[in-house]
């Protein structure tokens, strides 16, 4: 089972959080689907909870910060430095919306905006280093971004973390680095399909994972499919927010 507790290398997609309309409804609809449980909820930490998956922390979600926003996963990438990261991200002709924000002694966040308007977050560990366990079921596997240009999106996160790309073969699709191994992938949007920042969900079995949230009231985007990396699908929660799940091949 792959765990981690200590802060992520910059540039890695290193936490996850959901906003949420209706917390309490969020949290049945995610921890029914993924098998979570849930810790915090603080009032000073603005009603923010951690799902947990067997005793580690998998994800964050919270209440919507902002008047008019939708019900959206947010994908975070860990810097040493957020005010300089954040700089960066202007100087590559991004948005930085929240500045660097410390969250009490667990860290400091910055949500911000690529140059086509994909919202993404900083996160500066302190004594939250982020997601704990992952590519095991009910866990956190993959980040991507479907943008419309993706060649600017390249030069964007190139400038601002660094990445190197890896194309694949027929497909306006690659995956980035900052050394030898993958951290996610970015490629052309697809119409009917959600654009942005998304994240996928390993789970032990991809068609159930679809009974379960069609069952709950959520839709089927992009229906499951088997690929060399595993049967995914591309769903939509109640609420309007797209995420995938993907049932691993191998070990």
């Amino acid at each position: 089972m792959p765990t981690r507790d200590t802060a992520w290398p910059a540039g890695t997609p290193c936490w996850i959080d959901y906003g949420a309309g209706d917390t309490d409804a969020a949290k049945g609809f995610y921890g029914d689907l993924l098998g979570w449980s849930w810790t915090g909820g603080d009032p000073e930490y603005g009603g923010y909870w951690n799902a947990e998956k067997d005793g580690s922390q998998v994800a964050g979600l919270g209440p919507l910060m902002g008047e008019g926003d939708s019900p959206a996963w947010t994908t975070y990438f860990a810097t040493d430095d957020a005010a300089a990261t954040a700089g960066r991200i202007r100087e590559a002709g991004g948005t930085v919306v929240v500045e660097p924000m410390e969250v009490g002694p667990m860290g400091t966040m910055v949500i911000a905006l690529d140059p086509q308007g994909q919202a993404f977050g900083l996160w500066q560990s302190g004594t939250h280093t982020g997601v704990q366990r992952f590519n095991e079921p009910g866990t956190l596997v993959w980040n991507e971004a479907a943008v419309e240009d993706t060649d600017g999106a390249k030069r964007f996160f190139s400038a601002v973390f660094g990445f190197e790309w890896d194309a694949m073969d027929g497909m306006d699709y690659a995956t980035f680095r900052t050394g030898d191994r993958p951290l996610g992938g970015l490629g052309q949007v697809q119409p009917g399909l959600p654009k942005g920042w998304t994240v996928c969900f390993a789970v032990a079995s991809t068609d159930d994972a679809v009974a379960t949230v069609e069952g709950g009231g959520g839709k089927v985007l992009h229906p499951a499919e088997d690929s060399p990396f595993g049967r995914f699908a591309v769903l939509e929660d109640p609420w309007g927010a797209a995420f995938s799940v993907m049932e691993l091949t191998g070990d």
